[in-house]
């Protein structure tokens, strides 16, 4: 009994790629090292981080549940863990229970403000799950759910809001949609014989949706710019941001309306590098030249 539990556990993080939390964490982390204008503690840290593995778990493993009839019938993720069953829908179903209610615990555990919020997170990132359905724009409800983290983050070492970590969320807001709608490209014929689905590449096709995606990257790089200034950084903030922008033409380059072979490449390796390199050159700057 002991050894089925661990094995379906073992592929029910496969299958929701626990290890991509990286895109969003060092956002979190970043938001909370700002708002205490240094490391934070712990205690906070770590709860921080219990949250933010604890909603994009449930939100990971709800999408899976929800669409595991699509994921059957499309080949791209046929040998999904669910449709290929390796793992039960019941089994799937209590983890994103006490996924949430790790979630909802962390939560307690900072303050009251990030308790009474939880709610609205939480239902976000599992709302997000169900917009495919009814709209084009379900990659702006991702990029919602991950702006979430770095003023969400602000606010359980703060215990109020502020306009500096909004600026922040909005920056990646716009980077998530933006690779999201890359992302969905490999699913425009899929989507296009569904008439109930919708994406932006099937509404725009595959070139029109690519070229919005520049658009939204480009508004990200301005976002941060402003960021940079209002956030009086210096040269390690500046470097960050400079390289975040040599991130997204390399990842833009890698795509092709006739070539998507390289999509992986560009959705997961250049996203989490954006992530980690602006949590680090930014982090520091807060850190050491205050």
């Amino acid at each position: 009994m002991a050894s089925t539990v661990l094995r379906s556990f073992k592929t029910t993080c496969e299958m929701i790629k626990i290890e991509h939390t990286l895109f969003a964490l060092p956002f979190a982390f970043l938001g909370a090292v700002m708002a205490a204008r240094g490391i934070p503690s712990l205690d906070k840290l770590g709860w921080i981080t219990v949250a933010m593995v604890g909603a994009r778990s449930a939100a990971m493993a709800f999408n899976r549940l929800v669409d595991r009839h699509y994921d059957a019938a499309n080949p791209r993720t046929a040998m999904r863990a669910l449709p290929a069953g390796e793992v039960s829908v019941q089994f799937v179903w209590v983890f994103t229970v006490v996924a949430s209610l790790l979630f909802f615990l962390a939560a307690a555990m900072l303050n009251r403000l990030t308790l009474y919020l939880a709610p609205v997170a939480l239902g976000s990132v599992l709302f997000y799950s169900l917009t495919k359905r009814f709209t084009s724009f379900s990659h702006f409800v991702l990029g919602w759910c991950l702006a979430i983290s770095p003023t969400a983050a602000w606010i359980a070492v703060q215990g109020k809001f502020a306009t500096l970590p909004v600026l922040l969320s909005l920056a990646v807001l716009l980077w998530t949609s933006g690779f999201d709608v890359m992302y969905a490209c490999q699913d425009y014929e899929f989507d296009r014989d569904h008439p109930e689905l919708h994406s932006i590449p099937k509404r725009l096709g595959v070139v029109g949706a690519l070229r919005l995606a520049r658009v939204l990257h480009a508004l990200m790089f301005t976002v941060l710019v402003v960021f940079f200034y209002l956030a009086n950084l210096h040269l390690l903030g500046l470097l960050g941001v400079i390289a975040t922008a040599g991130l997204l033409v390399y990842q833009h380059s890698l795509v092709k309306p006739t070539d998507l072979s390289r999509m992986n490449a560009a959705f997961f390796t250049t996203n989490a590098f954006v992530s980690v390199i602006l949590f680090f050159t930014i982090g520091s700057d807060v850190l050491f030249l205050k």
